[in-house]
């Protein structure tokens, strides 16, 4: 009676399975084969003892040897690391998808601008020769560039089309008896722009007004090429020696002993996914808020901060810039003579009129989903990946690794029917406790992946430009840093600095004027007259509102018409 006691009381002690030496290794011989690990030569055929190995140690009888340790330590972290990928691949397509419809909507949405919008000049101001399309599309290149992510400054792209535009609008419009200049007073001209500042104040405001209502769009994408960028940096962890060792005995120590079919338990592959994905779940916070700053960034590219009211708004203040120079002809026809000279006259060249319609070629259908419209379902979609990263260890075990319940499990020692040791929770605090990895502090590239989380969520949130004035990180100045205001001056204070012209003035916001002169009649002519006066009516907000709404009611009858 007193040795069934004490058998009930050690069954009820240790509660293992019974673990008994394997008869073969055939089983391990063949998984090791079909899994790549390495040739099937490299496992004995019979178990063999195992005194040289420093992981999957046993006292009985072993089918693995220290060359097999080696191999299944590597493949451990492989499968971990192919797991990881197989778990975030929806979320990397959703963003990286979305990247590339976002890019192309703005590339089709830039192209098609730029097409109304030299149909618009060019209906107004038929004198202009062709050069002027060239300008205008390497402008729109600069802009559409500017919103993906290029380092080329606003203010660089907007200058340089002025640059372009000067002689252009000084020898068709200013000086139209003029039959043309020569390369060498067209190049002076050129180069006196700045100085002269012949358009007043609107390159600067159209420089400012780019970058402000564009740049939301551009640090949205950005912010996504950085989500991207942290998928890819979690996807391919680099395991800790500690890590490597423990993912070993959970995924490999078993088929040492013969049990190919055995699986962790849930509360062991816990404890060790927990550990070895502690600094990578320390994002968990960071992304979270990115999610919510996406989100609450996404809600605030409307109005004039949308990419297609922005983009048209564009014409604005070319049509208005030239017009101040035609109103101020006779002053810069001075100006130009005391610092170029007079006009050199070419023999033999007429002035080229540009008919409607043919700056551009007929314009591309229009995409099949907006900006608007696609970030909208993208926002909705991302919501779904707030928690990602605090449930990534859970979802490995649950989905992959672990014993389904009630099943007999693998403990890191034996094949029991649970595990009995305390489940630590996620996150490096959490760690010190593990008994099952120790983790010694947070991965030094995990923590760089935070810093640029916490920084990209303050530029979603509009606390860095604040802070600021300026992107300075992710806009890398703009190329013409003697432009840019200096100490506590803004944009918003109307200063700037000195020593180019319009860029050294107050910037006023201009009314739209009306031509003194303009050389043709037609009826796109007249209509862009009205324009200039309904506007004169209206100021901030209704005046951007009512223009588009305007504008876009031109486009459509010019089209049409």
């Amino acid at each position: 009676m007193e040795k069934q006691e004490l058998i009930c009381c050690l069954v009820l002690v240790f509660p293992a399975v019974c673990l008994q030496s394997p008869t073969d290794c055939s089983e391990v011989q063949k998984l090791f084969h079909l899994n790549e690990i390495g040739p099937i030569k490299t496992v004995p055929e019979t178990p063999r003892t195992g005194s040289d190995l420093q992981v999957c140690d046993s006292l009985s009888l072993t089918c693995c040897t220290k060359n097999m340790e080696v191999r299944y330590q590597t493949a451990a972290q492989k499968n971990v690391q192919n797991l990881l990928q197989m778990t975030s691949s929806s979320l990397k397509t959703l963003i990286s998808g979305n990247v590339a419809e976002f890019q192309e909507i703005l590339k089709n949405l830039t192209r098609q601008t730029e097409y109304y919008i030299n149909s618009l000049f060019n209906s107004t101001y038929q004198n202009i020769p062709p050069e002027a399309n060239g300008l205008l599309r390497e402008l729109f290149t600069d802009i559409g560039l500017f919103m993906l992510g290029s380092e080329l400054g606003v203010e660089v792209s907007v200058y340089r089309f002025f640059d372009g535009l000067f002689p252009l609008v000084y020898n068709h419009l200013i000086n139209p008896g003029l039959t043309g200049i020569s390369s060498v007073n067209a190049e002076c001209i050129r180069s006196y722009r700045r100085p002269l500042n012949p358009f007043g104040s609107f390159p600067k405001q159209l420089a400012d007004e780019v970058r402000r209502s564009l740049l939301p769009t551009r640090v949205f994408l950005q912010a996504l090429n950085l989500a991207i960028e942290v998928i890819n940096t979690t996807d391919h962890l680099q395991c800790s020696a500690q890590c490597t060792q423990a993912l070993l005995k959970m995924l490999y120590c078993p088929h040492c002993q013969g049990l190919t079919q055995s699986k962790p338990c849930m509360g062991y592959c816990l404890n060790v996914m927990r550990g070895c994905l502690a600094s990578v779940e320390e994002i968990d916070g960071q992304w979270r808020e990115f999610v919510r700053s996406v989100e609450e960034a996404s809600s605030r590219l409307h109005g004039a901060q949308e990419p297609e009211q922005a983009l048209l708004a564009v014409h604005l203040p070319i049509i208005n810039a030239v017009m101040h120079a035609q109103r101020n002809g006779p002053k810069l026809s001075a100006q130009v003579h005391k610092v170029c000279g007079h006009a050199d006259r070419t023999a033999g060249e007429s002035v080229s009129i540009q008919q409607e319609g043919s700056s551009a070629g007929a314009p591309r259908q229009a995409a099949r989903k907006t900006f608007s419209s696609q970030r909208k379902e993208f926002v909705t979609s991302l919501r779904h990946y707030r928690t990602f990263y605090a449930v990534l260890a859970d979802r490995l075990c649950v989905s992959e690794l672990a014993s389904s319940d009630g099943m007999s499990c693998w403990n890191g020692a034996d094949v029991v029917k649970s595990y009995t040791l305390r489940v630590v929770d996620s996150g490096i605090k959490a760690q010190a406790v593990n008994p099952e990895v120790i983790v010694k502090g947070p991965d030094p590239v995990m923590h760089q992946i935070i810093d640029k989380l916490k920084h990209v969520n303050q530029l979603l949130q509009g606390k860095a430009i604040l802070a600021s004035g300026m992107l300075d990180v992710i806009e890398k100045g703009s190329g013409e840093p003697d432009l840019l205001s200096s100490g506590d001056c803004d944009d918003e204070d109307g200063c700037g600095a000195s020593g180019h012209g319009e860029a050294g003035k107050p910037m006023q916001v201009a009314e739209p004027q009306t031509p003194d002169k303009v050389n043709d009649r037609r009826r796109s002519s007249t209509q862009m007259k009205t324009v200039g006066a309904d506007l004169e009516s209206a100021s901030g907000h209704e005046t951007r509102v009512g223009l588009l709404t305007l504008t876009l009611l031109f486009i459509i009858a010019h089209l049409c018409g």
